[in-house]
């Protein structure tokens, strides 16, 4: 009989036990090591605002840009008065694709960080290979020497290793863009914002919008490249509170369900206080819905929290610049909705409805996001 007792009772902690640690995994601690599967508290100090005279560094972490695109981008920055530094290894091609190999990319993040003078780097292009530079950076070397990258795309890879370090980042326009003549608000936005002119969004309604109003840190990107980092240290999306922004180009909507679902299912969006969804350039229509948002608000709606649709960035011809990294704000509403950035700086209003760019021919932009051979 005492052994039976003592038998009950050894299972009873157990399950007790057992309880105890499935409550604890529901309750986020501060300051987790990635490893842990823990949500992780993001605090993101902001690098310095430009000013006239200011070295900015191209480099290419991913794709290999033509060098005329680069040399285009060098000179407008000079327009903008800002003095550009190319990094050693921009120019390489390696494999046909990628702008040098693993050693010589994370060579060039590293001259551009060290690099003196140098306040912000501007990323020349995405297409593919940033997840190979993970394990290659630290978030320490990353935080040790805060400035600006701008980049989109396969750049939101660095965007969540500098996020999780505790740095903000700009995801906006890149060489490849710039090239062209940076005289559009897409270009213009991104060199005020670099200058200290943070906008604060004025967006129409979208039928598919959620209303709400909440706060949180911007993280994500471009979801098929941040969603495969999820686990890692490059992975932003472990954090608290966090608003999460999402665009894509050119894929399936059931390859879009499947990264979302994922998201899901490691508990990103019970995270989430609300979401952002970017553009949807030339994605697939396999299903009957109207639209990706709309596909995406049958699943987000069972989350009740604020979703805020149709958002000009990512591969749109219009790509305008955020603040990944902050503290933002957004209040959807039925008439509309408000991006805000809770950072220092210029506030300028921005109404998105009055913003339009010549259309980029399909060929051009599927280049640009590595998913084309075609030259430009």
């Amino acid at each position: 009989m005492k052994k039976e007792m003592k038998n009950l009772t050894i299972l009873a902690a157990a399950i007790i036990g057992c309880g105890l640690m499935l409550t604890s995994c529901k309750n986020y601690d501060d300051d987790v090591d990635v490893d842990s599967g823990k949500a992780v508290v993001l605090k993101c100090e902001k690098p310095n605002y430009l000013k006239a005279g200011d070295k900015v560094a191209l480099i290419s972490p991913s794709y290999f840009t033509p060098m005329e695109n680069v040399e285009k981008t060098a000179d407008l920055l000079r327009s903008w008065g800002l003095e550009p530094v190319i990094g050693p290894n921009v120019g390489k091609v390696v494999d046909g694709k990628y702008a040098g190999t693993v050693a010589e990319r994370v060579s060039d993040i590293r001259w551009a960080l060290h690099e003196d003078g140098v306040k912000a780097i501007i990323c020349n292009r995405g297409g593919y290979g940033t997840i190979q530079l993970i394990d290659q950076l630290t978030l320490a070397e990353l935080k040790a020497s805060p400035k600006w990258l701008v980049g989109f795309s396969d750049i939101s890879t660095l965007h969540g290793l500098l996020t999780r370090a505790g740095v903000m980042s700009i995801h906006g326009t890149m060489s490849s863009f710039l090239a062209k003549g940076g005289t559009d608000e897409t270009s213009t936005l991104m060199r005020d914002l670099l200058l200290g002119k943070v906008p604060r969004y004025e967006l129409p309604a979208h039928k598919q919008n959620i209303i709400g109003k909440a706060s949180g840190t911007l993280v994500g990107g471009n979801i098929c490249t941040f969603a495969p980092n999820l686990g890692t240290q490059a992975d932003a999306t472990m954090g608290k509170n966090i608003i999460l922004f999402v665009e894509e180009v050119e894929e399936s909507m059931h390859n879009i369900d499947r990264q979302m679902r994922i998201l899901q299912m490691n508990g990103v969006l019970d995270r989430c206080r609300g979401i952002i969804l970017g553009e949807f350039t030339d994605c697939g229509t396999e299903f009957t819905y109207e639209s990706v948002e709309a596909m995406l608000h049958e699943l987000l709606k069972e989350y009740r929290i604020p979703v805020l649709c149709g958002f000009p960035g990512g591969h749109g011809d219009v790509n305008l610049p955020l603040v990944m990294g902050a503290n933002v704000t957004i209040d959807v509403r039925t008439d509309g909705a408000t991006l805000q950035f809770n950072i220092d700086g210029n506030q300028q209003l921005v109404n998105t409805a009055d913003i339009t760019a010549p259309e980029t021919p399909t060929a051009a932009r599927m280049f640009m996001a590595g998913k084309s051979d075609l030259p430009q």
